[in-house]
């Protein structure tokens, strides 16, 4: 099973690109899986929006509701990892983050818990970005500093130097990272989703 992390701050589109990836990842799939893709949903709250539209949307969801998997909910994040593995043996495990969850840690808690691997994919919002970062430049750098692949979505509302002002600050967060920028509403390039889960690389 493969895992990849998705986080990002709240509203900056991560669950309608999930459907998106998802249903490639289902539809590229080769295997003899029952399971292509299982969705485990991090809420905050007692109740989950997103989890009702993934399912309305024939995912298998799984929930971890009340907590934040990076902390309070880590255990829970680690059993519900490996159960799913377990029970489903799915090809891709998708954690989609809350929006104010570290996705660096959760990484950690899997390696660390039952020794499982994961890709990283932070989702920022480009056209709120300047003033989200101004007000919290800690939480944006920790969403961003352990991704393998950022998504810059909304860039079809930004401006080019908006959108590379955007990059560069990215990129001073951290360097590694693939860069991309995104439009949730429109169609995603399969590229772009063979990217963010590491099938090649961003050259």
């Amino acid at each position: 099973m493969k895992v990849l992390i998705l986080g990002g701050f709240l509203g900056s589109g991560k669950t309608t690109l999930l459907l998106q990836l998802a249903r490639y990842l289902v539809d590229s799939s080769g295997s003899g899986s029952a399971y292509k893709v299982v969705i485990l949903e991090n809420e905050v709250g007692r109740e989950g929006i997103d989890d009702k539209l993934l399912r309305g949307n024939g995912f298998d969801v799984e929930n971890l509701f009340n907590g934040c998997a990076c902390c309070t909910l880590a255990g829970e994040l680690v059993s519900a990892a490996y159960e799913i593995e377990k029970q489903y043996t799915p090809d891709w495990l998708i954690v989609e983050t809350t929006g104010l969850a570290y996705p660096g840690l959760i990484q950690d808690n899997l390696a660390a818990g039952i020794g499982m691997e994961s890709r990283v994919c932070t989702v920022v919002d480009v056209s709120r970005w300047k003033r989200l970062l101004n007000a919290m430049r800690e939480l944006f750098v920790g969403q961003t500093e352990r991704a393998d692949v950022v998504l810059m979505n909304k860039a079809d509302l930004v401006s080019e130097d908006v959108l590379r002002t955007v990059e560069k600050d990215i990129a001073e967060m951290n360097p590694n990272a693939a860069r991309i920028a995104t439009s949730a509403v429109g169609h995603v390039e399969e590229h772009v989703w063979d990217m963010v889960m590491g099938v090649t690389d961003n050259d």
